[in-house]
């Protein structure tokens, strides 16, 4: 397969070896407390979960961050981007540990909240960090299919540690508190990675790092204001267009994702635990399409361009979204989870790959963050809408007509952009 001799290719390149173990442990982590987190707030056998429920603990753990998300941006243009990877990672495993301690106290949700918020929001920063720092670790001529496996790879290996957090339940204890330590764990090995790498590999360049925190949070609404004039600019028009589209179907994807933890939970499944197995079998089958994204994408974004193959993949989602989730039935709806993965981060490898390549070094932090930051707000507004349109079963044709809609709205507006 092609992709396996990329792959070899890549990891010829010592610095990508090295960046790539940290995100597959970082993100790994995420999967395990992910899936523990869900388990304890949506399948929890005692509670009386609803789409509103759901939307509000998403608003809770992302919206706060979305706030912060352009500091992160400023603050990753002047540290160290290594430097983030290790004390982010130690920060993580800390309150990780502290997430477990107050499950088994059986807390209030909303301690519980603001102890999860912390280890998504250190999220932000390591997450934009290891996009920003990516072309510092390949050449630009690979710089594509990079994009194509590296994250497409720290996906794959959250789903492995949602599987993982499935066998620590199954085998060792049937205990959300156990999961998360494993996490905890999990997270204090991706911080010993980072330091296999020197301090100075991931940049940003010396020239523009700020030894102070106070003098590179002062000067933060002016930065942004030259991050965003950098982005609109005409040479970058394109990467703002591909932003904007790819915020757009990850709205949907949001909204289907509530969907589908509805449907898990009361229409197609008879118990809990059943559900959450469902809901498992899903996020894997999403996750092949992941995969199967990252095999396809370097070829028909390489023949196509970046526009017209995240064009072509709206346009696919638009069709084949609502003939396999109208049904409302299990095999149906794996077959549309297959495709909401393919389709979902076949843009964003695109979209990843036209930001990095128009924006500048000492920019690409500050452009990621807010591209983390769209990132969250659609997801929660696809949660709020979700809420609204959902009944208690999750059965709602209107939402997934609304979604299709939304996806043939953005293969037409990068139809026109890529004719302009």
């Amino acid at each position: 397969m092609a992709v396996v001799g990329d792959l070899r290719v890549l990891l010829r390149f010592q610095g990508f070896r090295r960046l790539l173990a940290v995100r597959l442990l970082s993100q790994g982590a995420d999967g395990v407390f992910q899936v523990a987190l869900a388990s304890y707030v949506v399948f929890s056998p005692e509670r009386q979960t609803s789409a509103a429920s759901i939307a509000a603990a998403m608003a809770v753990l992302l919206l706060p961050y979305s706030v912060v998300g352009p500091f992160a941006g400023v603050l990753l243009d002047r540290w160290r981007r290594r430097q983030v990877f290790l004390y982010g990672n130690l920060l993580r495993a800390l309150m990780a540990s502290v997430t477990a301690l107050l499950i088994l106290g059986q807390v209030s949700d909303w301690l519980l909240f603001v102890s999860a918020l912390c280890v998504t929001g250190v999220n932000r920063f390591v997450l934009a960090g290891l996009s920003a720092a990516l072309p510092r670790v390949v050449d630009s001529e690979r710089l594509v299919v990079a994009n194509s496996l590296s994250p497409t790879a720290g996906t794959l290996a959250a789903t492995a540690g949602g599987g993982l957090a499935f066998l620590v339940r199954l085998v060792v204890a049937d205990s959300d508190a156990a999961v998360v330590l494993v996490g905890a764990a999990l997270y204090l090995c991706a911080a010993a990675a980072s330091l296999r790498m020197t301090r100075e590999l991931l940049g940003p360049d010396p020239a523009l790092l700020r030894p102070r925190l106070s003098t590179a949070l002062s000067g933060t609404a002016r930065d942004l204001g030259a991050g965003l004039r950098h982005l609109a600019a005409p040479p970058r028009r394109e990467a703002a267009w591909a932003l904007a589209a790819m915020s757009l179907m990850r709205f949907c994807y949001g909204a289907m994702l509530v969907l589908l933890l509805m449907l898990c939970r009361y229409a197609l499944a008879s118990t809990t635990d059943e559900g959450l197995a469902l809901l498992g079998l899903a996020l894997g089958t999403s996750a092949a399409g992941f995969f199967a994204a990252a095999v396809m994408t370097p070829w028909a974004a390489g023949r196509l361009g970046p526009g017209r193959w995240i064009m072509v993949c709206a346009a696919s989602a638009a069709v084949l979204v609502p003939a396999l989730g109208l049904p409302f039935a299990t095999v149906p709806l794996l077959a549309g989870a297959f495709v909401l993965g393919l389709t979902t981060q076949g843009a964003k490898i695109a979209t990843d790959t036209v930001v990095q390549s128009a924006v500048e070094d000492g920019f690409r932090g500050r452009v990621f963050s807010l591209y983390d930051v769209l990132f969250n707000v659609a997801f929660v507004g696809a949660a709020a809408v979700a809420a609204l349109m959902l009944p208690p079963d999750g059965r709602s044709v209107p939402l997934v007509t609304t979604v299709a809609v939304i996806y043939g709205a953005v293969a037409a507006i990068m139809a026109r952009f890529e004719r302009q």
